[in-house]
């Protein structure tokens, strides 16, 4: 995959935002560039041709506007060559290259900023707002990782600029340039506290990346290594210049040219899109600008006049300070000083100001020069922005004025943030200098706890609580009668407790509401206290709770809905096995949710073992007489047979009932089956067939194993899972989100439903401005909503990583597809009475033959066919039961950002293997085998291993991968059809498993249940080290057993074989 970089290149005539394209290229295929203008060429970089492509691969098509900008103004769409720094490992006696962008944060040795150039697209200012628009602003999408840091960061400046447009934030200016001409350009005004902020924070965020751009290709200074060149306050101020430019000039349509004066030239230069000169003469140019300047003088400092110069260092401004009545007066007092802009401490009061005559005064050991004049400008300004400043300015020296209640909160609520915005500063009592906060307002205190249960009984989100409630505003509590006679004040700024608090038109119609008619009706669930306690709620009746308390039992369990590292890890007695210490937590985690009868989301990463959590979590119940009805775990058709042996071999008193094929039981009879059983598992195919009969039966829990399979809420099985009737839910998921944030929404509706909202309002809630905007609010509010709920622990984790072995090897057993048992049932019948009559070398042969054929089926009916057959059509993985699995598991470990290998002996299978993964996964597999070209071979090696962005999945034949290779960058292994030689497979598996390897790798070994794959695999588990004594020749040992030996061993299961109809 590539990466898109992107930066302004300021220039005196507006500048242009340069778009080019790196692509990581394997070591191999580098040669050293020659220079052209004294520079090497980027032997990453895109050309021309896959530049083009690569953008139209991405909608990105700027060579299409390229024809609709040409004339249209400066600098339109075209290729160029420039040079950028790039960092570089620099060794003597070696070839010089750069290194690949989205290495560089983790290289250690040490890099120099080389030059190279570069060949790329430039975008003139306009094109370069609709460009940038058009960026996603945040990274939640994999699908948008193809951006450059600089190109983000610009987009993100894009929607600043715009914001200073939308709030008015320039004026129209001019300015001479160095050949003696005058131009007409739209300023920035960066004149509020919030606007001189951003520019700081941007400044300080700037990617190094942004500034390794140099002007032109040739004479570079301290070549060969650079410096950065443009500090970054200045090349923002570039952009915002030339942007907020281009954009005003878009809005307004060019003045028609009348008698030549100078300000009607201005004029017709500021609305013209591509010719910004003023044509008049000097003298008159001169007046006009000393016009501007008086006009302007008030924000002098803030304006960006030009670029090179940079913003005015205004160290001081005029600040207002209220200050609220003494004892028995009605009216509040607005006094003036002088503040400094670094320090909102250091203020200056009029009278000093007006009393002192000179030019300078020193205060707290500052200078300041002019006072009287910055003072007055500001009061000017304040005077335009709030009304009731201006009578004081009559008089000789002002320094304060008079505000009745009422301008006193106009001035509270919104003259002060006009005042900050427009580079003054204003000053509020404590207690009412947050707009945000709620613990001064109106409203209600609640004091809550949980109601006594008996044994076994759960509450559940929707389980109402006990509670108290009280009115308070500014941390005291009201009576109905001290509520009345504050109203009766008829105040919007009431004193209570010596501190002024707000007094909210609509919190004093809520609250008179509230006593009127709705105090006795209120009630407080459990949902309300979890959303008090995270904050997402913040009204009941709406009325602010402005204080909320919980109790006993109730602020345990919040406390630990919150911090679940407080719950107590649980073992089980009759736990078959070792849990880990992570394991452990999560079945205490399970058990503390279930108790409660809150929906519980286990969202461990692969391999991290949520199964025998959920098995453990199921012994806990057992053993604590705490578990009076079945449980129904739903799980993917593929793993039924892995689900009821992992249940017999880590929990063998789990009374179980797999309930599956076509003599499963129905109505009554399944009732009855189920009524003594602690665990029933069926597939989610049969949810929906079975949905009348499932439904009857009152389970005590329903369990989704691969919670993904409801993200579509719409589906028939989906719905199908939400008709059950249980007491808790829990689903188990590697990815609870695999492309929407709809999917969470599914998953955690049918956990506990209601709880996000009906999914139109979550979608507006949290869907459109997350995926869209980049809401990092709206995202920090989903996540504590949810974070109670689920579980998620990485294998990246330090406390996970030190309690992994270093290797796990899992075998995952996997049915036949009804195809693939008549084909494996029919060449079983016919080759057993051939083989019957057969010897010797003959009847070897034709025992090894046919074996080669039953792994062939077990892999894929396409595989077995002729050719001319497979080449007809595209594999479905409904055909095979072993394909399903693995493209379940698959979409799972790339979600999670993990490597895998597949090795199958058959090089004809990864042909057919390698389409069918590229077109589930929607990304490129890539495949080696005996007949891959040495070049080639020595490419992909290097790419998987070295390559940011190389495919994540690699097909690899085993005898043409199974030796010789080193591919550690790989953390899954996947055995997709079995050598049954120890030996080999091991080989295989230290590609990755190897010297070098610092993570943790699975090994998935894959079997076909009721086939010769399974009776093989547990004669080898029953019998291990003599089986690797036995078996270690491979297949050979098979060809010495006597026929019904080998009926024995080959005949198929139909119990194992998926239920066609069942996923009808």
């Amino acid at each position: 995959m590539a990466i898109l970089h992107g930066n302004w290149i300021p220039q005196h005539q507006g500048g242009y935002l340069f778009i080019w394209g790196e692509t990581w290229r394997p070591q191999t295929s580098l040669v050293e560039a020659g220079k052209k203008d004294g520079i090497l060429s980027h032997p990453l970089a895109m050309g021309q041709g896959e530049l083009v492509s690569f953008l139209r691969s991405h909608k990105l098509d700027l060579e299409a506007s390229a024809s609709a900008s040409k004339g249209k103004g400066k600098g339109a769409t075209r290729w160029i060559r420039h040079a950028i720094a790039s960092p570089t490992p620099i060794v003597a006696d070696k070839p010089t290259y750069p290194m690949y962008s989205p290495k560089v944060a983790g290289e250690t040795s040490e890099l120099y900023l080389y030059p190279w150039a570069v060949e790329g697209l430039c975008l003139n200012a306009t094109e370069a707002i609709k460009f940038l628009q058009a960026l996603p602003l945040s990274s939640f999408k994999a699908s948008d990782a193809y951006l450059g840091g600089e190109l983000r960061f610009w987009a993100q400046v894009c929607r600043w600029s715009l914001d200073l447009l939308s709030r008015g934030k320039f004026l129209p200016g001019l300015y001479r340039k160095t050949d003696g001409s005058v131009v007409a350009c739209w300023q920035p005004l960066l004149d509020s506290a919030v606007d001189r902020e951003r520019l700081a924070k941007f400044a300080q965020q700037m990617p190094g990346a942004c500034r390794t751009y140099q002007d032109g290709t040739s004479e570079l200074p301290n070549y060969p290594r650079l410096d950065l060149p443009v500090a970054p306050e200045k090349l923002l101020l570039e952009f915002l210049s030339s942007t907020i430019d281009a954009q005003v000039r878009a809005w307004g349509n060019s003045t028609p040219p009348t008698a030549a004066t100078p300000v009607r030239e201005w004029l017709q230069a500021l609305s013209k899109v591509s010719d910004n000169l003023v044509q008049a003469t000097g003298e008159a140019v001169g007046r006009l600008e000393t016009a501007l300047q008086t006009w302007t003088a008030a924000v002098q400092d803030y304006i960006v006049v030009s670029p090179s110069q940079g913003l005015g260092q205004n160290l001081y401004r005029t600040c207002f300070a209220i200050y609220p009545p003494t004892a028995g007066e009605n009216n509040w007092r607005l006094e003036y000083f002088l503040q400094a802009a670094d320090d909102a401490e250091f203020l200056i009061s009029a009278s000093r100001i007006w009393n002192h005559t000179a030019a300078e005064l020193v205060h707290q050991g500052r200078k300041i020069n002019h006072p009287q004049e910055t003072f007055l400008q500001g009061l000017g300004l304040a005077a335009r922005l709030f009304a009731p400043i201006e009578p004081s300015l009559r008089e000789r020296r002002p320094q304060s004025c008079l505000l009745t209640p009422l301008q006193a909160y106009e001035f509270i609520k919104s003259a002060a943030w006009r005042l900050k915005d427009s580079g003054l500063g204003a000053i509020l009592p404590p207690s009412l200098a947050s707009h945000e906060g709620w613990a001064n307002r109106l409203g209600l205190k609640i004091q809550a706890q949980t109601p006594s249960t008996k044994k076994n009984e759960r509450l559940g989100l929707q389980s109402l609580l006990n509670f108290k409630w009280e009115l308070s505003i500014g941390g005291q509590t009201l009576s109905k009668a001290e509520f009345d006679r504050l109203v009766a004040q008829n105040t919007p700024l009431v004193e209570i407790n010596g501190e002024w608090v707000e007094l909210r038109a609509q919190d004093v119609r809520a609250a008179q509401t509230f006593f009127a008619s709705r105090k006795e009706q209120m009630a407080l669930s459990l949902e309300d206290a979890l959303r008090l306690s995270t904050g997402d709620t913040q009204t009941i009746e709406k009325l602010p709770v402005v204080s909320f308390e919980a109790s006993g039992t109730l602020e345990e369990l919040l406390s630990n809905l919150t911090n679940n590292r407080a719950i107590e890890p649980i073992v089980p007695k009759s736990f078959k096995g070792t849990l880990r210490p992570y394991q452990e937590r999560g079945v205490g985690w399970l058990s503390f949710l279930e108790k409660w009868g809150l929906g519980a989301c286990l969202a461990d990463d692969m391999g991290l073992g949520k199964a025998i959590q959920f098995i453990a979590f199921v012994l806990y119940l057992q053993e604590e007489q705490a578990l009076e009805a079945p449980i129904l775990l739903l799980s993917p058709t593929s793993v039924l047979g892995n689900w009821e042996r992992e249940v017999k071999k880590f929990g063998p008193s789990i009374k179980t009932l797999v309930h599956h094929g076509d003599k499963r039981a129905k109505g009554k009879a399944l009732a009855k089956a189920v009524k003594d059983k602690h665990l029933v598992i069926t597939s989610y195919p049969l949810v929906f067939r079975d949905a009348k009969d499932l439904q009857s039966i009152n389970w005590q829990g329903v369990v989704l194993d691969e919670a993904q399979n409801i993200k579509n809420p719409d589906a028939k099985q989906s719905k199908a899972v939400r008709e059950l009737q249980t007491q808790f839910r829990i689903a188990l998921t590697g990815t609870p989100v695999e492309n929407r944030l709809s999917e969470l929404w599914s998953i955690m509706d049918f956990l506990n439903p209601g709880y996000l909202g009906q999914r139109q309002f979550f979608q507006r809630r949290f869907g459109i401005p997350i995926e869209k905007y980049g809401d990092g609010e709206s995202l920090k509010t989903l996540r504590s909503l949810v974070q109670p709920f689920i579980l998620r622990r990485l294998k990246t984790d330090k406390e996970i990583i030190q309690d992994l072995p270093e290797k796990q090897e899992m075998t995952v057993f996997c049915p036949l597809a009804v195809e693939q048992a008549s084909l494996y049932q029919k060449m079983v019948e016919e080759s057993l009475a051939e083989i019957e009559s057969a010897d010797g070398i003959k009847r070897k042969g034709m025992i090894l033959a046919l074996i080669t054929k039953l792994k062939q089926i077990c892999n894929h009916p396409s595989l077995f066919k002729e050719k001319s057959e497979t080449e007809k059509s595209a594999i479905s993985s409904q055909q095979s039961g072993k394909l399903q699995r693995l493209d379940e598991m698959l979409e799972e470990l790339v979600a999670e950002g993990d490597r895998a290998l597949i090795f199958t002996q058959f090089a004809e299978w990864g042909k057919l293997l390698k389409p069918h993964l590229e077109k589930q996964l929607e990304q490129e597999v890539l495949f080696l085998y005996g007949s891959t070209a040495k070049k080639q071979r020595e490419e992909m090696i290097d790419r998987f291993q070295n390559d940011p962005e190389a495919p994540k999945i690699f097909i690899l034949s085993l005898k043409a991968g199974g030796v010789g290779l080193n591919l550690t960058r790989a953390t899954h292994v996947f055995h997709f059809d079995r050598w049954w030689n120890p030996a080999v497979e091991n080989q295989a598996t230290d590609r990755v498993f190897r010297i070098g390897q610092t993570r943790n790798v699975q090994v998935h070994k894959f079997v076909c249940t009721g086939t010769l794959e399974e009776k093989i695999h547990d004669l080898i588990e029953s019998k291990k080290a003599l089986a690797e004594q036995v078996v270690g020749a491979g297949e050979n040992w098979l060809t010495e057993l006597d026929t019904d030996q080998l009926r024995n061993l080959l005949l198929l299961d139909r119990s194992s074989v998926i239920d066609d109809e069942a996923n009808s």
